[in-house]
């Protein structure tokens, strides 16, 4: 029985690790700042948190940050538009909180 437990939790987490390689992970952290300035960056984004960005605001954060190629932009259940892109000539997930950090994985 111990067994079948161990290989069950190994199996949940590697498949928790793999899903954590292709999405930015999000975070609850009071500690926060309010927004992102152009030069900082939170070190613990994306933040979950009330989204007043429009579609075609994030859309044109997510470009000013480099990034290009922006598709399937969606605002997930915390708060955070979701999309896909490329940057450097590889195709990543991209994600802004409602502080403005963009994070991609």
């Amino acid at each position: 029985m111990k067994t079948i437990i161990f290989a069950a939790a190994l199996v949940g987490a590697s498949a928790l690790s793999a899903f954590a390689q292709t999405t930015p992970a999000t975070t609850t952290d009071g500690n926060t700042p309010a927004v992102a300035t152009p030069d900082t960056k939170n070190a613990t984004a994306p933040v979950e948190g009330a989204n007043s960005f429009t579609e075609g605001q994030a859309k044109d954060r997510i470009e000013k940050a480099g990034y290009s190629e922006v598709k399937d932009l969606k605002k997930d259940d915390k708060g955070i538009w979701m999309a896909s892109g490329m940057k450097d000539g590889k195709a990543v997930m991209i994600a802004l909180d409602y502080q403005g950090n963009v994070v991609a994985k």
